[in-house]
């Protein structure tokens, strides 16, 4: 039995003892679609006015990722980031977070769903769209779709088993590729988008309740309940400035699918929800309430890494998946010139080049190679070797794993870069992701992950996290780093057992501020010729953390 709370501000639906939540679902629409439009437009008009702004049409799904950032006109920076997602195994323990909107057509979902992301002023929240998982539809159906006699508001019209697959992987922080569906052309656009990183995901539709796996994954359900002519005016508005349709087929479409589906499908289903928002995005009441519940949850699901970490592994022996670059004379000669605090930047950025050049080359000696005979200009016969893969990526920790780039695009021609950005939170001291660009497909690639020192290993593990998120396989990646600690080398290997670990040189001692010792100071610093330390910029293993 719904509460209300606030003069009908918002409802309240606790669940019976023994009550399930995969109920068969459907909807409601009270309102009589039949009257007359003159009727409807004279009652609309006493609705507020709003401003006279030129529309922005969208003829496409929407579902993104809303990374926190401020932009000014010379650059963009990400004034929050996301806290670890995993424990010291390097194994997700914090799910996502899922809202489930339901409600009406043209009820205002997707409003109170920006609304909820204002308010809830948490990093990395993903709005997701039903309207990106229509099926898509024969030439028959397609026909049918351009004289409006096809019916977009039925369960079937849906692809809930490609849904529930994109949520799951969502709620497990796991990236997934999200259909664009063309309103205009009733088709999927070849372009799918790429969604990743959520604390939180928004997901919305108008049929969000009505499938029993897809009910199981929501942690919060919400039910917006707007008057229906309201539902018809802005249905009218939308289809007809947005989506390019005639007034005469929406209506048409409205009485004989939209209405009918509303009252079978979509209002039964308020039975199941947690909340009951009246009005929409107007109802701060019902917002707030939402928002306070999002917030305790999540503040039950923190939890630290770096303190974990400094206090692991400690008298293990190194793994054997570490790699020492020798201590040739010539390599102690370059640690010499650039661990010592009194070298010229000159000197320091071009030893560390040397000696990054030694690494890379060392690293891809371990890359999978297949024999193959080539033909010399002699007209013999060359028996040799290449590369077992498709290709090789190589992805930077920001900023000082981005010195290695040019070593690593030295020796490997046309290579694929991306890049991560993680800065310590000085406030908790964890790791915070702020922001990634990765290549495309890099899933069936090897990786070259790069940042010039590890210490606790707590970025470095973060960084494994992501891309083992996007799909590629642990024993894939390759972790470079000129300097590491064995702190960092153990919380890696321990982590991640299949990840390959090479480095110059490994220090024994991190002290209490995550410094190696003796160490190499802030490499960063040390090779831009900045003073100190950057917020916008180190991560926290460039900064010897």
């Amino acid at each position: 039995m719904a509460v209300t709370m606030s003069q009908a501000d918002v409802q309240m639906q606790p669940k019976e003892e023994g009550e399930e939540d995969d109920r068969t679902m459907s909807r409601s629409d009270s309102g009589s679609g039949d009257e007359s439009m003159d009727g409807l437009a004279a009652k609309h008009n006493r609705c507020p006015p709003t401003p006279s702004l030129s529309p922005q049409k969208r003829a496409t799904s929407q579902s993104k990722t809303e990374p926190p950032l401020l932009r000014t006109n010379k650059r963009t920076i990400y004034t929050a980031g996301r806290p670890p997602w995993y424990n010291v195994t390097g194994t997700t323990f914090k799910e996502a977070f899922v809202i489930g909107l339901c409600g009406g057509s043209a009820s205002g979902k997707t409003t109170v769903a920006n609304k909820i992301i204002e308010a809830l002023d948490v990093p990395w929240v993903v709005l997701l769209s039903m309207d990106s998982f229509y099926k898509v539809l024969s030439k028959e159906e397609q026909e049918l779709a351009a004289k409006n006699e096809y019916n977009f508001d039925h369960p079937d019209a849906f692809d809930f088993e490609l849904l529930v697959n994109v949520v799951k992987k969502l709620k497990k922080g796991k990236s997934v590729k999200v259909p664009v569906y063309d309103f205009t052309s009733h088709s999927r656009r070849k372009e799918w988008k790429t969604v990743y990183g959520a604390n939180v995901v928004i997901f919305e539709g108008i049929l969000a309740f009505a499938n029993k796996d897809l009910l199981k994954l929501l942690d919060m359900k919400v039910f917006v309940d707007t008057d229906s002519d309201i539902r018809l005016v802005r249905r009218l508005k939308r289809d007809i400035q947005e989506r390019g349709r005639d007034i005469t087929g929406v209506i048409k479409q409205y009485n004989k699918f939209v209405k009918p589906a509303f009252e079978q499908y979509i209002e039964p289903s308020v039975q199941v929800a947690d909340i009951v928002v009246p009005r929409g995005g107007e109802n701060f009441v019902a917002l707030d309430l939402i928002v306070q519940h999002v917030h305790s949850q999540l503040e039950k699901r923190e939890s630290t890494v770096r303190s974990a970490l400094a206090t692991a592994h400690q008298g293990q022996p190194l793994p054997k998946t570490l790699t020492v670059l020798e201590s040739t004379p010539q390599v102690r000669g370059m640690h010499t010139i650039i661990r010592n605090k009194d070298t010229n930047r000159d000197e320091f950025i071009f030893y560390s080049k040397r000696l990054m050049r030694l690494l890379i080359e060392r690293a891809l000696s371990f890359l999978p190679l297949k024999p193959v005979s080539v033909e010399t200009p002699q007209g013999a016969i060359y028996e040799g070797k290449r590369l077992s893969g498709k290709r090789i990526s190589g992805v930077s920790i920001l900023r000082a794993g981005e010195t290695m780039e040019q070593a690593l695009m030295a020796v490997c021609k046309d290579i694929r870069l991306g890049k991560i950005l993680i800065q310590t939170n000085h406030d908790t001291g964890e790791p915070e992701l702020h922001y990634l660009r990765l290549p495309k497909d890099i899933s069936e690639d090897y990786v070259i992950l790069m940042d010039s020192t590890v210490s606790t290993g707590a970025a470095a593990m973060m960084a494994v996290r992501v891309l083992l998120d996007h799909d590629v396989q642990e024993d894939k990646i390759f972790l470079l780093s000129l300097l590491m600690a064995e702190m960092g080398v153990h919380s890696v290997a321990y982590a991640f057992p299949k990840v390959r670990i090479i480095t110059t040189a490994v220090d024994k001692t991190v002290n209490d501020k995550f410094h190696i010792i003796p160490g190499i100071g802030n490499f960063g610093d040390r090779y831009f010729g900045t003073d100190a330390p950057s917020d916008w910029y180190e991560s926290d293993e460039g900064m010897d953390y």
